[in-house]
């Protein structure tokens, strides 16, 4: 047997959308991406502003009458996007409510989540990862419990006490 790849993370996401300019403008506007670069109106590449990639997202237009996503379908369940902070996640919070896009709120343990839908129904996340130090038993238990960003900001935040 070959030894095992070797990686570092995920690079990049593409995904199918009915209108690839459409989603470009929601995930420009939910994450400030910036475009880098269009081929014709049906697909288009997109970088997060501080980002290293050549791509983060790519979109791809496949017509206004394509199949709606089903639910528990087999293929892609959602997308996982890392804030740096968690006050980061509450201005998240509230920019996904404005957006009209935030669909729920998870706490993990492990991590601190939001999930939203794009225009085509395509599930994400914004999350942030807790500190390692504060994961006790949720490292292995499959946590899911509600988030009270409030409570995580004045926990976590860089005012907290330490």
């Amino acid at each position: 047997m070959t030894a095992q790849i070797s990686v570092t993370g995920i690079n990049h996401a593409v995904l199918y959308v009915r209108d690839a300019q459409a989603s470009s403008r929601f995930y420009q506007a939910a994450f400030d991406f910036e475009v880098v670069q269009e081929m014709g109106r049906n697909a288009v590449f997109l970088r997060a502003r501080n980002g290293t990639n050549h791509h983060d997202l790519g979109l791809f237009s496949v017509g206004a009458n394509a199949a709606p996503l089903a639910p528990h379908r087999v293929g892609l369940y959602h997308l996982a996007w890392e804030v740096p902070t968690i006050e980061a996640l509450a201005a998240a919070r509230v920019h996904l409510v404005e957006l009209g896009a935030l669909v729920g709120e998870s706490d993990h343990g492990v991590s601190k989540s939001l999930y939203a839908h794009d225009p085509d129904g395509n599930e994400f996340e914004v999350m942030w990862t807790s500190p390692r130090e504060t994961w006790g038993d949720a490292e292995h238990d499959g946590m899911v419990a509600p988030l009270d960003v409030d409570a995580e900001v004045a926990r976590f935040g860089s005012a907290a006490p330490r």
